[in-house]
Order: structure tokens, then C-alpha cells, then sequence
């Protein structure tokens, strides 16, 4: 990471926080810009601020911008659930990056849809419209062209797209289906967690059900309405409610597992450049399986 540092201009008092680093050509992106500040990257006078805050001119502003690595196509093996000339979604496998980020430079998700026509949107993740975790796995679409990219993330912007999840708890839900509505953003005393207990909040909202209980575990399906860092697994910590396996928000190593219990199973959507209806699935992978089979013997 290199270390950036300027002044806001005093010429531009009441500018967005965003739109100021987007102009820098070390920056040069308002994408770039907004993963930087949800990522705790930037500081104004010493205090993380939301893309949104508006400077009063002349603020020192911090920045600790990643170094740019020329992306390289990898042949690797992630399987495709449905495609078309415009886009396509793909079964993540748990364990694999989505996209390039401080030492993770290749083998990751991004590389290995170059191989497959991904593209539009920002040069450093081509066809990237929305992420899973790297140990999280289960369904993502990724574009082909601009045009297919725009359009998309204006779909999740509309919260037209569904996306459903399966996750297996530690305890109980105290009722059949509810709704998890709490800001989310990075933690005031753990920066490389993020949480409910935040100075940069950000709307998130977390739909679940209960589909089975298994002794002192439940599994739930869960519905994203926002999409924010962590979510699903930030949520549950909050109420009570740990992911088995998850070594950060939940009950590391439960059931023998080596990540979080957490695969994105379902997807529906319309096409927005055919107007098709999509409805996409995703079974359990082994590993889930296995231990949402131990869970019940």
C-alpha cells in the first residue's frame, strides 16, 4: 500500500468525500475510491469519515492506496450454472478470492473469469457486480460488456435481485421467519471486523427463516436486501446467533469445519438485457454437507 496524503481544496467546500478522491490521479475512479473508504483505507484530520461526508475545504486527507498489479488470466476451475452472450453466474467454490487485493495478486475469482469474457466496470475486477467472501460459496453473476454490467448493478441497486443463502447456526431463532435491520461498517476497535458498533454505518437489512432445527443448531435461509461487507455473518453475531465454523463472527472449528457455514444457494432475477426470468440454484457443497450431516446424526 502506498501512503497518500493532500488537502482538501479550499475552493471546494461541500464536496463529497468521494467524488475528492476520485479526482486524484493516484486514485483516478469513484469505485476505487468508495472500496477505499469502506475499507477504512481513509482518514479525514486523523477520523474515518462516509463517502458521503461533505468537506468543508482545506482537511488533510490520508489515504493508503494498493499498488496496481497488472491483472493475468488463470485457467481455473469454477464451475457455470447458466450463461449468454452477456453474462453468466458461476458456483463459487469456497476458499478463492474474488478479486485482487493487497498480497492476494493471482488466483483469484477475477482471474479466472478473464478466461471467460467477464468485463465491464472497474479495470482491477472486470464483470464484478457483486462479491462473496472468500470462504463463503454459492452463486454469483458476473457481466460480459459494460452495457450487461450497468445494467445489472442497477438491478441489485433496485434490490431486484434476490439472493438467498443457507447458513447453520449455533442456537436457536425465537421465531419461525424475521427481519435483521442494523448499520453496518467497520468496527471502532477491530478494523479488520466489521459490525453494528461502528462510526461509518451503512443500511443493511437481513431477511431470515427457519428451515430446521437440529438439536442446539438451526439452519436458516436467509434473504440479502442490502449487500454489505459481511452481512449475513455480522447480523447473526449481533442477534445471538453464530455461524458454525466461522472463525471471526461465529463458533470457529464447530463441526469440524474449516470455514463458515455459508453457501449462497439460490438466485432470481430478470435478465436485464433479454428480460428472461432466472431462477438459479446451487446445492450444498461436500463439505457443508458433511457437516450439516453430523449436526443431525
Amino acid at each position: 500500500m502506498a501512503p497518500l496524503r493532500f488537502h482538501a481544496p479550499e475552493a471546494g467546500g461541500g464536496e463529497r468525500l468521494d467524488r475528492v478522491l476520485a479526482a486524484r490521479p493516484e486514485i483516478g475512479s469513484r469505485g476505487l475510491a468508495e472500496r477505499l473508504i469502506e475499507r477504512g483505507s481513509v482518514e479525514v484530520d486523523g477520523t474515518a469519515r462516509a463517502k458521503s461526508y461533505r468537506l468543508q475545504g482545506g482537511e488533510r486527507i490520508d489515504v493508503d492506496v494498493p499498488d496496481v498489479v497488472p491483472l493475468a488470466p488463470e485457467s481455473l476451475d469454477i464451475p457455470v450454472v447458466w450463461e449468454d452472450e452477456h453474462l453468466l453466474v458461476v458456483d463459487k467454490p469456497a476458499g478463492i478470492v474474488v478479486h485482487p487485493a493487497g498480497s492476494t495478486t493471482a488466483g483469484t475469482l477475477v482471474n479466472g473469469l478473464l478466461t471467460m469474457g467477464a468485463a465491464g466496470g472497474d479495470d482491477d475486477r472486470p464483470g464484478i457486480v457483486h462479491r462473496l467472501d472468500k470462504d463463503t460459496s454459492g452463486l454469483m453473476i458476473v457481466a460480459r460488456s459494460q452495457q450487461a454490467h450497468e445494467q445489472l448493478q442497477e438491478l441489485i441497486r433496485q434490490r431486484d435481485v434476490e439472493r438467498r443463502y443457507l447458513a447453520l447456526v449455533k442456537g436457536a431463532p425465537k421465531s419461525q421467519s424475521g427481519r435483521i435491520e442494523a448499520p453496518i461498517g467497520r468496527d471502532r476497535h477491530e478494523r479488520a471486523r466489521h459490525s453494528i458498533d461502528t462510526d461509518t454505518p451503512r443500511e443493511a437489512v437481513t431477511w431470515f427463516e427457519l428451515k430446521e432445527t437440529i438439536g442446539e443448531r438451526a439452519l436458516l435461509e436467509l434473504r440479502l436486501e442490502t449487500g454489505r461487507t459481511h452481512q449475513i455473518r455480522v447480523h447473526l453475531e449481533a442477534i445471538n446467533l453464530p455461524i458454525c465454523g466461522d472463525p471471526t463472527y461465529g463458533v470457529a472449528g464447530d463441526l469440524d469445519l474449516e470455514r463458515q457455514f455459508l453457501h449462497a444457494h439460490e438466485l432470481r432475477f430478470q435478465h436485464p438485457l433479454t428480460g428472461e426470468a432466472l431462477a438459479l440454484t446451487s446445492p450444498l457443497p461436500d463439505d457443508l454437507a458433511g457437516a450439516l450431516n453430523r449436526a443431525r446424526s
